[in-house]
């Protein structure tokens, strides 16, 4: 389990009277909804959990629900990217980040990652940027400038938020999708709607819930992460395995920003 509770995979081992499609044996995993997972044994709704296919690693799978899901909706609905495309993801050596250029590589798009260190650099290339600009380094409009030479792209991944959302806008062609679904630097400054109209930009603030409102949206995502798992066009790092026991300790290495990757519990 990962997220701090928001994800989980595990082992049906009782389903309630008149249930079908669920069976004791199976492997299933759910995402999204604080429900308790740091525990040996939970009591959940059927609709909320998806299947695990023997394809894919239950730790695999533990750790990739929630970003994995999340880089779904994003790149294949939130908008939808195309052979051609220019995307420019921020914090792109993240959990999320590093999926959202591996998958938008794999859609035939250039993807322009933005990150904090050398280090974070060479873990977004391998993860499939094709250009990374260190931002702490130098200007990432400029950079965005210049690597598409005045173009800009047609599409922005932003979780940072407050420090980059400016800028952001500033790196989009016309027409272009500003996609904002996090805020790790803090709330993004109030945008006049007037900001848009030079470029008639459109602006997002999407959230996994509302892209996976009904069965059939939530077992679509759940499927296409797993499938590009399972053909290898997702990779993710679980760079850490704690006993369920042991979960203060993980937070605390969380917390003092010790771990890489994914961190994974297991009871």
């Amino acid at each position: 389990m990962d997220q701090e509770g928001m994800e989980v995979v595990g082992e049906v081992t009782a389903v309630g009277p008149g249930l079908t499609g669920r069976k004791v044996g199976d492997i299933v995993a759910y995402a999204g909804d604080r429900m308790g997972s740091y525990a040996e044994e939970q009591i959940l709704p059927a609709d909320k959990v998806v299947p695990v296919p023997p394809s894919v690693d239950p730790i695999i799978a533990a750790s990739i629900m929630l970003k994995g899901m999340t880089a779904q909706y994003l790149v294949r609905r939130c908008f939808k990217v195309e052979p051609g495309h220019t995307v420019l993801v921020h914090a792109a050596a993240g959990g999320t980040g590093s999926l959202l250029c591996q998958w938008a590589n794999a859609l035939g798009a250039t993807v322009i990652g933005t990150v904090s260190t050398k280090e974070k650099a060479a873990q977004a290339k391998e993860d499939g940027c094709h250009h990374v600009i260190i931002y702490t380094e130098e200007d990432f409009v400029s950079g965005v400038n210049e690597m598409t030479s005045g173009k800009g792209v047609e599409v922005v991944y932003d979780s940072v938020g407050k420090n980059t959302f400016e800028g952001s806008l500033a790196c989009l062609k016309p027409r272009g999708y500003m996609v904002s679904f996090g805020q790790s630097s803090g709330t993004p400054d109030p945008v006049p709607l007037s900001a848009l109209a030079p470029k008639s930009l459109f602006l997002t603030r999407p959230s996994m819930m509302q892209y996976t409102l009904t069965r059939d949206e939530l077992l679509e995502t759940a499927g296409e992460v797993f499938a590009n798992v399972a053909s290898g066009v997702l990779r993710v790092r679980v760079n850490h395995k704690y006993p369920l026991s042991e979960a203060s300790q993980a937070h605390a290495e969380l917390e003092n920003r010790r771990t890489t990757g994914s961190i994974v519990l297991i009871p």
